[in-house]
């Protein structure tokens, strides 16, 4: 019988995700080792690789990402607020400009692999899936088909995280919210005239 796990993968995921956001693309399985407080060998036999952590990396955060959005959505009556609240979870843990670039930087990189850029585009078939239902029923009489308002607004709130951590102005979640009441208000009809 092998030895018990004494640090979760979720933990050395989390740890992962800090090295990026303090190296960027050039972080080291060591420097994600020395952020879980673990040795190198920890890293390397949970995962293989530098590879195999980003792929877990990317599995784990898009399952989380999307139980997260839909936890959210659930508490509210209204699917407006819950579309908006669900949106603004892609925002925890970006708000720091400088972290937000090195993981852009690393997007790049990530990018270039087949592998991972699978592993993105399965996040945001995740995201559309949690905010097709949420369009369908709110009530937007403005508003695109659902399913192409879901990718508008992923898309909208993939380039504010983008240009966010370009030229980071006011805080991260208060412009991604005060974007997206404006193309929900316009969407609902506030301010046209019949």
């Amino acid at each position: 019988m092998g030895r018990p796990k004494k640090i979760t993968d979720g933990a050395l995921l989390a740890a992962c995700e800090q090295a990026i956001g303090r190296h960027g693309p050039s972080f080291t399985l060591a420097q994600v080792a020395e952020e879980a407080d673990v040795s190198v060998g920890t890293v390397a036999g949970r995962f293989g690789s530098k590879h195999g952590l980003l792929l877990a990396m990317m599995a784990q955060g898009t399952e989380a990402l999307e139980a997260q959005m839909r936890s959210v959505s659930e508490g509210h009556t209204d699917p407006v607020a819950a579309i908006r609240d669900s949106l603004l979870i892609t925002t925890v843990g970006a708000d720091d400009p400088n972290t937000a670039a090195q993981h852009l930087a690393q997007l790049g990189k990530d990018l270039a692999d087949t592998r991972l850029r699978e592993g993105f585009a399965a996040q945001r078939r995740a995201v559309r899936s949690v905010l097709t239902p949420l369009l369908e029923s709110a009530s937007l009489p403005y508003a695109p088909p659902a399913h192409q308002g879901a990718w508008i607004l992923a898309a909208l709130v993939n380039g504010l995280l983008q240009d966010w951590a370009l030229s980071a102005e006011g805080e991260l979640a208060d412009r991604v919210r005060q974007d997206l009441d404006a193309v929900l208000l316009a969407w609902g009809g506030e301010g046209r005239t019949p």
